[in-house]
C-alpha cells in the first residue's frame, strides 16, 4: 500500500477535478491517476480513457484494475498500473467505494469537497454534460453521508480557485491524515 494515496470524493460540481488538477500542477510530487471511465472521452471533465462496457469488461477480467465501481450510470476504474511511483498520488472516487477502497489500502486517506448547493448547481449547468433533471439529482445527492467508518478531511470549495486550493493543500499535507 502506498502511505500517500489520497481518495478525493464529494459531489458533483464540488470541484474535485479542478482542485486535483491545480494541485498537480504546484510541483509538489502530487499526481492524479487516470481513471478509466465507460463515457466518451469527449464528455469533458477530467482526463481519463473512455472505454466501452465491452472493453472494460474484457479488462476487468484481466484483472487490470485495483479498485472498480459504478456510479450515475457508468463503470469507473483504478488501473493497477497507474498506482506506482513515488509522491502523493489523488484519485478521484464515488463515497460508496470508500469502504472497499480503505480495505484494500489501509491507512488510505480521504478528502471531501464540497461546496454550498447553490455553487454545485450553478458548476453544473456550466459544465453542461446533464440535463436539468441530472443536475438536481445531483445536488440533491450532495448531502449524502460517507460510509460508515470512513473519515475525511473535508475541504469548502467555494470561494476563489486559488482559495479553494490552498485548502486543498492544507488537507493533503501528511500531519492532517
Amino acid at each position: 500500500m502506498r502511505s500517500d494515496l489520497v481518495a478525493v470524493v464529494g459531489p458533483s460540481g464540488a470541484g474535485k477535478d479542478t482542485l486535483m488538477e491545480a494541485a498537480c500542477r504546484t510541483g509538489r510530487g502530487i499526481r492524479a491517476v487516470r481513471r478509466v471511465i465507460t463515457r466518451p472521452a469527449s464528455a469533458g471533465g477530467e482526463e481519463f480513457e473512455g472505454v466501452s462496457e465491452a472493453e472494460f469488461s474484457r479488462r476487468e477480467a484481466a484483472g487490470d484494475f485495483a479498485l472498480t465501481w459504478a456510479a450515475h450510470g457508468l463503470r469507473y476504474a483504478i488501473p493497477k498500473a497507474e498506482l506506482t511511483g513515488s509522491g502523493t498520488l489523488l484519485f478521484n472516487a464515488s463515497r460508496a467505494v470508500l469502504p472497499k477502497a480503505a480495505k484494500l489500502w489501509p491507512g488510505l486517506r480521504v478528502i471531501l469537497v464540497t461546496a454550498p448547493p447553490e455553487i454545485l448547481a450553478a458548476r453544473l449547468a456550466g459544465r453542461g454534460r446533464e440535463d436539468a433533471q441530472d443536475q438536481a439529482r445531483r445536488v440533491a445527492r450532495a448531502a449524502f453521508a460517507l460510509p460508515e467508518g470512513i473519515r475525511a478531511v473535508t475541504v469548502v470549495n467555494d470561494a476563489a480557485p486559488e482559495a479553494g486550493l490552498q485548502r486543498f493543500l492544507a488537507a493533503l499535507a501528511p500531519e492532517r491524515g
